[in-house]
């Protein structure tokens, strides 16, 4: 089953924890069936297939679980339930996960959600393994990132991943990210913009990328792939009390979700069936766009590659210190 986590709610969450730390779970206690019940939100984005399949598949039912799944309304949103207690796990990119150990929010990794293969920045093709894309209209005179400078750039919220992510190719080309005019609207709203020439240049993602180029709009750069590189970005979290409070459960988490992005992985056709049916985006635009691709591990260096870009572009003060056991049964 599937509900939704109102954004107020999440934003009384958010001020509770910057008030108090957050708080713990209670323990995991089986129902007399002997399956243990995890309270998992997601963002309703396409790599999301990957835990619809451990649930159809009866990959979480093998481990002893019952995951209830919620629609949250962002990561940050995910973030503050997890750390409060009112959801298990929460999918979340590694930004915002750093952005909330900046302010000393105690995470931990669980398992990686989606990502790239290793060597997917080299592809000919950047556009089929990056679900990101910065699109201009295709007679627009911006030809490269730094040409972004002055112009207005939408992007889905501000000091958020895409913002983060442009701002390195930005900085990259020579350009000042400072001088770009960004501008927060939504992917349906950026791309009717761009059309309209409200927007000279639109941070979109998947399925939006796609119906962008579809549309006669031209793909500037793949933002997501070239600052991340490899490895898994999104991720599964909890907070460190769930983790100490739902151990056993929280390793069978992992191992249905490495089983299905396996799975995922060696079936696309008909992870991408699901993804079409989650994002309610037709099957030919799915296919058109990026592979999304679903890891079987999280790696500290990609995360701290990620982390030194944040500091890099002053979007942290400095590299978090990321704790010794951030990583869930490593």
């Amino acid at each position: 089953m599937r509900r939704i986590i109102p954004l107020a709610v999440a934003a009384a969450l958010s001020m509770a924890l910057a008030a108090c730390g957050g708080g713990s779970g209670p323990a995991a206690v089986p129902a007399a069936d002997g399956t243990t019940t995890l309270k998992v939100g997601t963002i309703g984005i396409g790599s999301d297939a990957g835990i619809r399949l451990a649930v159809d598949k009866g990959y979480f039912k093998e481990q002893g679980l019952n995951v209830e799944i919620s629609v949250i309304a962002n990561p940050p949103a995910g973030i503050a339930a997890a750390q409060s207690g009112q959801i298990d796990l929460s999918y979340t990119p590694s930004v915002p996960l750093l952005n909330a150990l900046s302010q000393n929010v105690p995470l931990k990794i669980v398992a990686a959600a989606d990502g790239y293969k290793d060597g997917a920045g080299k592809s000919s093709d950047l556009n089929r393994v990056d679900d990101t894309g910065l699109l201009v209209r295709k007679d627009s005179s911006i030809t490269r990132p730094k040409d972004l400078e002055g112009k207005n750039v939408s992007v889905p919220a501000r000091k958020a991943q895409l913002e983060v992510t442009v701002s390195k190719l930005v900085k990259d080309d020579g350009g000042d990210p400072a001088k770009v005019n960004w501008m927060v609207l939504d992917p349906s709203s950026a791309l009717q913009s761009l059309n309209s020439g409200r927007v000279d240049a639109a941070s979109l993602v998947a399925p939006f990328t796609s119906k962008a180029v579809s549309e006669g709009n031209r793909l500037l750069a793949s933002p997501g792939v070239e600052f991340f590189e490899q490895g898994a970005i999104g991720l599964w979290v909890s907070g460190a009390n769930t983790v100490k409070s739902k151990e056993k459960a929280l390793a069978g988490f992992k191992a249905a979700i490495y089983k299905a992005n396996a799975y995922a992985n060696g079936h696309i056709d008909e992870a991408q069936q699901l993804s079409a049916e989650i994002t309610k985006t037709p099957l030919d635009v799915v296919k058109s766009g990026a592979v999304n691709y679903w890891p079987d591990e999280v790696r500290v260096e990609d995360i701290e590659r990620a982390n030194n870009n944040l500091a890099d572009l002053g979007f942290l003060n400095a590299p978090v210190k990321l704790p010794a056991d951030l990583i869930f049964g490593k």
